[in-house]
Order: structure tokens, then C-alpha cells, then sequence
């Protein structure tokens, strides 16, 4: 059986044009190996995008089939892809009324622990896999985009959470789609400046709020209190804000390759020091379920296997 899946995936991965992935164990938790998938371009540029899917923390996979398309999109632009996995921790957990509080705070901590887990191991393996760890790219969707968002917000903190990171480490950019920051002290502030950070949000998201929700010093940020705050400190920024859209946002990886990749040739290459911010009106993007989808119709309920 085993064999027969094996053969199923090759095909599959075949028939997109995609090269088979190099797959290692990167970190060892208590529950389960964590694993990672690198994709090498035929012709690469030297820069590495670590890609998080999406799936409110509570499901997804990093080789699931709707993403091979842009990881395949990303190899023809010449970048190094590596899919990660991470713990789901909403999953299974009863977040029913005030409780989704304390447990999106801490899935969102074990997902960012196990990014920066991930990173730490391409540099400590750079020379073996071929990567510049000066040149790691982070690109994230939904969930995922709250992870990327997260981590580098982590790391320029140099918070206890990123102290498993050399001191001189910087992530090389960020691409968020559809995501947010989870703050203890109230607005986000970095204590050093963010990697040039691409922002893409629909402003009617119910689901990863595209302003903010707050509890006293605890608060969940979207694209548009960060965008103030980048824009405050000067901090080179790109940011799509997509009118009449909800969360279809999150999906727009393979539509929006090409002004990604004009993002990171501009700021992360040619390190550009930009402000760019658009409202976007883009009729060719489908609406979808998952786009005017409130949380409280995912995490408002309590797990029935738990019960």
C-alpha cells in the first residue's frame, strides 16, 4: 500500500513539472518528528522561500496538492522552496467562548517555535543543502501567514522564543497572505526592523481580522494596524489591501507570483527602502466558502472527539 502511495505522489508531482523533494526530519517534539520538504530549482537565484500553509491551526499539510502549483511557480522564478511541517495546536481543543484566547496564543506559539526550529536547522545544513542563510525568504497563508508574521515580530524582539537563532541572524523578507500578529504588550513593536515585509489582506476577513481584536494588553493584529506601524517607523513595506474580499485572500499565492516576485526582486535583492500601499479591486479572484467564513463557525464549537 505504502508502495502504491509512493507511486501515486511521484506521478502526481510528475505531471506538475515538479522535481521529487528532498524530505529531512528538522526537529524531534514530544508528540511527533517534524518534517521538511526542499524543492531546487533547475537555475536557482540563491535565495530560499520557507513556505507555512494554511488551516487555522487546526489542519493542512505541507505537501498538500493546492500548493505544488506555487511551489512549482517559485522553482521557474529560480527560488529553493521548503514546505514545513508544524504542530496544529487547536486541534482537537476546546475552544469554545473565552477559552479560544489562551489556546490561539499558544498554537500560535508552537507553530512559531517550530518555523524558527526549521530555520535553524537550513543554517545549520546550508553548506549540505545548498542555501544562504542570509537569504531565507518566509512566506506563509492564513495560519501560516500568522506564523511568518509571528516569527519575524519573534526574532527582532529577540524574544526567549527566538533565542535558539544566532544573534546576528535577520530573516531576508516576509510574504504574508492574510495574516496577523498575537501580541502580549499591547500594539505590535519591534525592537529592530522587520524584514521588508509584503502584507496582502481583504478587508471584509472575518476569520483573520484585518483590524484588530483586543483584550486589554493581549491582541490579535491585522494587516492594518501593522501597515500603521510600518509606516510609522519607516520600515520598508508592500501592502495589497483587497476591497470586497474576505479571507480568498489567503489563496492567492499562485495568482499574485508575479508582483511577489517583483517584491522580492525590489526590496529583498536590490534592498529598496519602499513604501507601497494599494487598494485592490481585483475581479478575476473567485469568492469562496472560506472567505466570508466568521471564526466562531470553526472554533466556536467544542471537539466531539474530546468529548
Amino acid at each position: 500500500m505504502k508502495r502504491i502511495i509512493l507511486i501515486v505522489a511521484l506521478t502526481l508531482l510528475m505531471s506538475l513539472g515538479i522535481a521529487q523533494p528532498l524530505t529531512r526530519a528538522y526537529v524531534q517534539r514530544d508528540t511527533c518528528e517534524l518534517y521538511l520538504d526542499v524543492y531546487k530549482p533547475s537555475n536557482g537565484n540563491g535565495y530560499t522561500v520557507i513556505f507555512v500553509f494554511g488551516g487555522g491551526f487546526i489542519m493542512g499539510a505541507r505537501d498538500a496538492k493546492d500548493y505544488l502549483p506555487y511551489y512549482q511557480k517559485l522553482n521557474e522564478q529560480g527560488y529553493t522552496v521548503v514546505a514545513i511541517d508544524y504542530r496544529l495546536g487547536l486541534k482537537g481543543v476546546d475552544t469554545r467562548g473565552a477559552k479560544i484566547v489562551n489556546a490561539l496564543d499558544h498554537a500560535i506559539q508552537l507553530a512559531t517555535e517550530d518555523l524558527l526550529a526549521a530555520t535553524r536547522y537550513l543554517i545549520e545544513h546550508a553548506a549540505e543543502l545548498n542555501i544562504d542563510p542570509q537569504k531565507i525568504i518566509l512566506s506563509g497563508s492564513s495560519a501560516g501567514a500568522i506564523t511568518v508574521l509571528q516569527a519575524d515580530y519573534e526574532l527582532c524582539n529577540r524574544t526567549p522564543l527566538a533565542a535558539i537563532l544566532p544573534s546576528d541572524f535577520h530573516y531576508a523578507g516576509v510574504i504574508s497572505f492574510a495574516g496577523a500578529i498575537y501580541s502580549h504588550n499591547g500594539a505590535p513593536k519591534y525592537k529592530e526592523q522587520p524584514a521588508p515585509t509584503f502584507i496582502m489582506h481583504g478587508k471584509e476577513d472575518n476569520l483573520v481580522t484585518y483590524k484588530s481584536i483586543r483584550f486589554g494588553k493581549l491582541g490579535f493584529f491585522g494587516a492594518k494596524p501593522l501597515i500603521k506601524s510600518f509606516q510609522k517607523h519607516d520600515y520598508p513595506y508592500m501592502a495589497y489591501r483587497y476591497e470586497g474580499l474576505g479571507h480568498e485572500v489567503a489563496g492567492l499565492m499562485l495568482h499574485n507570483s508575479d508582483i511577489t516576485d517583483w517584491f522580492i526582486q525590489q526590496y529583498v535583492v536590490n534592498k529598496q527602502h519602499k513604501q507601497i500601499d494599494a487598494d485592490i479591486l481585483d475581479k478575476n479572484v473567485k469568492h469562496w466558502y472560506w472567505g466570508k467564513i466568521k471564526a466562531s463557525k470553526i472554533y466556536g464549537k467544542k471537539d466531539k472527539n474530546k468529548e
